[in-house]
């Protein structure tokens, strides 16, 4: 098996991009076969060297390595020029001087819209200024054999005689995909739902240029968002780079990115790669489309983070914890040590670590005034609690046991449940009303920090 990701670097990476480099290297692994990165980069005005960059680093973020390649449309059109040559010389493509606007003229009112075969029989030779068509057959269909689809059949009426080779001689897409999967001996092509109207042109092409079997083609669904519409740049969150830059992991989204449109037996959602590509069957994937849930993804990345040995997690957090609010000198590796066990629990994504330990690390927490005011102001005998706290604290032994012991007496003192006499003890020293346990944060951040913090929180009351 020879299977193939073809990318165009035209902006961020995709996650429907990265969904079909996935689909394609797990039948090619699971075979022990060939994945092939060809970038299709003929669009020069659209093209980026950043993108391709782009590219390949997602992808090798991913776990997604590639045997060959990767191969650039732009360095192959000579094999174009050579196929567009052949295909006129048999009469399967014709030169064409039309204007866009001339054939809008002539077929305006038309039942079958696009191209009319003006320029078929006229006998231009090609040329500067003159696109190259496909001469569609008059009569019959074109069936698709998809392992996803079915069976989808297009009648040779509906399908317009097409440009293959532009006025200015560059080839366009739909010639220069047939010509790199023959040249490179792609066996399966493995792509989006929304290449299947060009892939009776697909076959079209491949029939007149070669005698090898056509490759088998899987075209997979669309993936779209929470209102079932297809997923877009401009609306919603698409790239890899920004879940990447978010702190999701790559296991975790390559286990996620597998299940948009296929279910592994047993329908489980944790799913290990060597399981993904003992298991992966483009046979079972669903034609229909595809939710991307962030929510579910958030959840699969948090059952990643916590499966973690807490070493690995605590590497994995350096490059998020170096973008944390404190100086970078006041940085405690041995502090975010003893937390790293409580945060690993309690995060979805790497990106939320500064916020669970920032209150270590600064002079003074961020206190959330939100938060403030619903915990501490509003709270009940919020100056007793904290003056009773700040009491307790000066003489008890300074161990997270010890610390949650003496909360405990105060809170049956106020005749209040534990959590609610703990909550303006951890707004006023970490500035939020969620973290890490609350005893093992005051341990962490030592008496004399800790008291400091509770009669500066007295202070703002005013007790």
């Amino acid at each position: 098996m020879r299977l193939r990701f073809s990318p165009s670097p035209t902006g961020l990476f995709h996650v429907g991009s990265a969904r079909s480099a996935l689909f394609n290297w797990l039948v090619a692994r699971q075979a022990g076969g060939t994945f092939i990165l060809r970038i299709e980069d003929t669009d020069a005005e659209r093209n980026r060297p950043e993108w391709v960059a782009g590219i390949q680093s997602a992808m090798r973020w991913l776990g997604l390595d590639w045997d060959e390649g990767p191969y650039f449309q732009s360095q192959r059109a000579h094999l174009y020029a050579e196929a567009a040559e052949k295909l006129h010389a048999a009469g399967a493509a014709y030169a064409c001087d039309c204007t866009r606007e001339a054939v809008q003229a002539r077929t305006a009112g038309r039942p079958v819209p696009g191209y009319d075969g003006h320029c078929r029989d006229r006998g231009l030779a090609p040329g500067p200024g003159r696109a190259l068509r496909f001469r569609t057959p008059d009569e019959g269909a074109t069936v698709v054999v998809d392992l996803v689809r079915g069976r989808p059949t297009f009648e040779h009426a509906t399908i317009e005689d097409f440009v293959i080779v532009r006025a200015d001689g560059s080839a366009l897409f739909v010639l220069a995909n047939v010509v790199d999967d023959i040249d490179m001996a792609v066996s399966h092509v493995v792509r989006a739902e929304e290449h299947l109207p060009t892939t009776p042109k697909y076959v079209l092409l491949h029939q007149r240029l070669t005698d090898r079997p056509l490759p088998v083609f899987a075209h997979v669904p669309l993936i779209v968002n929470q209102r079932r519409q297809k997923l877009s740049k401009r609306r919603d969150r698409v790239a890899l780079e920004d879940y990447r830059e978010q702190g999701y992991l790559a296991a975790a989204m390559v286990n996620y990115l597998a299940l948009l449109g296929w279910s592994p037996p047993g329908d489980r959602e944790i799913v290990p790669l060597e399981e993904l590509v003992a298991a992966f069957r483009l046979e079972d994937v669903n034609p229909s489309p595809a939710f991307f849930d962030e929510r579910k993804l958030r959840h699969v990345n948090g059952e990643y983070i916590r499966a973690l040995p807490v070493d690995r997690f605590v590497e994995a957090a350096q490059p998020f914890l170096g973008r944390g609010p404190w100086p970078p000198d006041r940085f405690d590796a041995a502090a975010f040590a003893a937390l790293a066990p409580l945060v690993q629990e309690r995060v979805a994504t790497l990106a939320e670590i500064p916020a669970m330990v920032d209150f270590v690390f600064l002079d003074q927490p961020a206190v959330d005034e939100a938060t403030w005011q619903r915990r501490v102001v509003r709270g009940p005998s919020a100056a007793e609690l904290l003056a009773g706290a700040a009491a307790a604290y000066r003489s008890c032994p300074w161990t997270a046991a010890a610390l949650h012991e003496a909360t405990a007496a105060l809170a049956a003192e106020h005749g209040l449940a534990l959590g609610k006499a703990q909550f303006p003890v951890r707004v006023a020293v970490t500035g939020r009303d969620v973290g890490p346990p609350l005893f093992e944060s005051l341990e962490v951040l030592g008496r004399r920090r800790s008291l400091a913090r509770l009669a500066a929180a007295l202070d703002r009351l005013g007790g």
